[in-house]
């Protein structure tokens, strides 16, 4: 069964679930983009406007009725031996014409493709949904990655700044060579630029997420240290036939071919007799009327009833019907092409996206442990410089491993929650709740990085 669900229906299952507005959590913020992101509200219009074309295939198989009002004035005379009579006249007409198609195929098979089409547009209307959750999520912890990069790149900053203040020091009493000092100055100098371009980076982020909720957000809930990353749930082909099921765009394709090959029927169907149904009463009110003698006489009303049935049957057209038809079935043929692409880069998709949640979950565990082994190392060489058996180039190397240590963990924490939800995006799965129960994962107790 597709899982389908509008944008009011997010926006109020997220409005429930919100904190309060002074909380710039991510169901917050999700919230916003889903009202004000520019992206989305154009497919939003653009679902309204193609679905008045369904309208107009069912408007050729309903019944059409018109009604006419005329009045015609006139004046007319008679002429005598020596005068001229004008007589004004006047005429109304009123009258009521109805149809109702009886048979014609090719109006129903496009009204039957019409409908498969406004299917089409509503699954592509959901994959821009799903894809909303993906940009917000995205853009929301580019933010705390790059907030995260910010504050070690500050930290590396620091940590080299003492160690080139201590170089220096050690170098004026003659315990180290001028070169240990150069080298610990290149690290710092190296050290102060990429916190530059950190900070440079952080704004950037900032101003993603801002172009998506049309809001400035400078402080945002942060993800707990002890969020879970575990391995996905369900083997592989379960995963891949979800997909199959429910993936919105997939579905789409499915559903345009549908819509192909109604069209194709119709346009086969042009060349069928079309049988109509047509009836109209008409009223007809004269005030004066000259007669047959020269007489001026009022002419009244008169009234009747039309009842008919008309049959049409295309005998030739130029061969537009032929040429129409072969377009549709070329068109056919390039809808089912599309889907089976469809299919097979969904299936391609849904087993990469399994693959990588797996590995980012396996990468966190790694890294976490590299950064117990870079503090261990850094700890065992720093005391070896102390006493002279490790150098300066050591110390700073090891300083610089663990600082790439804990930007690499940082980094695979963001892109397992990411990767996660674009698993379910690729499934077809992906809805508000997921925001929802991640939000429960962040908190508010940490302050911007750029304060």
């Amino acid at each position: 069964m597709v899982r389908f669900f509008r944008t009011t229906a997010i926006a109020a299952g997220l409005l429930v679930a919100s904190n309060p507005v002074f909380a710039d959590d991510l169901v917050t913020i999700m919230e916003l983009a889903m009202r004000n992101d520019p992206t989305l509200r154009q497919a939003e219009a653009q679902l309204n406007a193609n679905r008045t074309q369904l309208d107009m295939a069912r408007a050729s198989i309903l019944p059409q009725a018109n009604a006419t009002i005329s009045e015609q004035r006139q004046n007319s005379g008679l002429a005598g031996d020596i005068s001229y009579t004008e007589l004004p006249a006047s005429t109304r007409r009123y009258s009521l014409g109805l149809s109702q198609a009886l048979f014609n195929l090719s109006s129903w098979y496009n009204y039957q493709g019409a409908k498969d089409a406004e299917r089409a547009q509503i699954l592509n209307f959901q994959a821009q949904e799903q894809d909303l959750i993906i940009r917000v999520a995205t853009a929301y912890f580019n933010v705390l990655r790059a907030i995260d990069d910010l504050t070690t790149r500050r930290q590396e900053e620091e940590a080299s700044q003492r160690q080139f203040e201590r170089t220096q020091q050690r170098e004026e009493v003659g315990l180290v060579a001028i070169t240990e000092v150069y080298e610990a100055q290149a690290v710092y100098d190296l050290a102060r630029n990429n916190t530059i371009l950190a900070q440079d980076t952080l704004a950037t982020s900032y101003e993603a997420l801002e172009a998506i909720t049309g809001q400035p957000h400078p402080n945002i809930d942060t993800l707990v240290d002890d969020f879970p990353a575990e391995q996905v749930e369900g083997d592989m082909e379960r995963w891949v036939s979800e997909a199959l099921n429910n993936n919105p765009q997939l579905l789409a394709a499915r559903a345009a071919v549908e819509a192909q090959t109604e069209v194709t029927k119709a346009r086969r169907s042009a060349r069928l007799p079309t049988v109509n149904l047509q009836g109209g009463y008409q009223y007809v009110d004269s005030t004066a009327n000259q007669g047959t003698d020269g007489s001026v006489r009022s002419a009244g009303a008169i009234e009747g009833v039309s009842l008919s049935v008309q049959v049409s049957i295309p005998l030739y057209t130029g061969h537009s019907l032929t040429a129409q038809q072969e377009q549709a079935e070329y068109n056919l043929v390039a809808q089912q092409e599309a889907a089976t692409l469809a299919r097979r880069q969904t299936t391609q998709n849904i087993r990469n996206a399994y693959r990588r949640v797996n590995t980012d979950a396996l990468v966190i565990n790694q890294r976490q442990q590299a950064i117990v082994s870079a503090e261990a190392a850094l700890n065992a060489i720093e005391a070896g410089y102390e006493v002279g058996t490790r150098n300066i180039v050591d110390v700073l190397q090891s300083r610089q491993q663990l600082f790439v240590a804990l930007r690499n963990y940082s980094d695979a924490r963001y892109n397992y929650v990411i990767d996660s939800l674009e698993l379910k995006r690729r499934a077809g799965v992906l809805t508000p709740q997921d925001i929802i129960d991640l939000n429960e994962w962040l908190t508010d107790e940490s302050e911007s990085a750029t304060q």
